[in-house]
């Protein structure tokens, strides 16, 4: 699972959300929100970035660290 798939599944649970709640509530099909929960690795970023919205939250760009 990646940080993006945990982080999702984790605010929607918060949120008491189920997978069909997200999806109606962010515009995005079922099938996308499961995808992303599950990891997949190749996403519409404009799809992401509508969902995260819901939670006031965005994907941008940043430097990557090395891993040591």
């Amino acid at each position: 699972m990646t940080d993006l798939s945990a982080t999702v599944k984790a605010l929607r649970k918060e949120y008491g959300l189920t997978q069909e709640d997200l999806s109606l509530k962010s515009g995005v099909g079922l099938r996308f929100v499961r995808d992303l929960e599950q990891g997949k690795k190749t996403l519409r970023l404009d799809k992401v970035n509508q969902l995260l919205d819901l939670f006031n939250y965005e994907m941008k760009p940043m430097v990557k660290t090395k891993e040591q």
